[in-house]
């Protein structure tokens, strides 16, 4: 009896697992276009370029801090003196 709970079990547990697992199809079939397919294809592609050229180029700066930065370069630092026995003292 206990064997036959155990393997009811071990089924019960594996079937939702199994469930899980994607069905890949390793050969696709391929089918070939109909012309009345690759010209619909050809139409939707010629559309999709001229929607393309319809979008205008981006001309102004889309930074909202640009208007708080300053347009300067940051002054560098001074080098620091370094004294001949490598140690500095104050």
């Amino acid at each position: 009896m206990r064997m036959l709970s155990a393997a009811a079990v071990v089924v019960l547990l594996t079937v939702p697992a199994h469930a899980q697992t994607p069905n890949i199809n390793l050969m696709p079939e391929f089918q070939s276009k109909s012309p009345e397919e690759k010209e619909q294809d050809a139409i939707r592609e010629k559309a999709y370029k001229d929607s393309l050229r319809k979008i205008p180029d981006a001309k102004a700066s889309s930074d909202p801090w640009g208007t708080v930065r300053s347009t300067e370069a940051p002054k560098a630092a001074a080098p620091a003196k370094k004294s001949k026995t490598g140690s500095s003292s104050q």
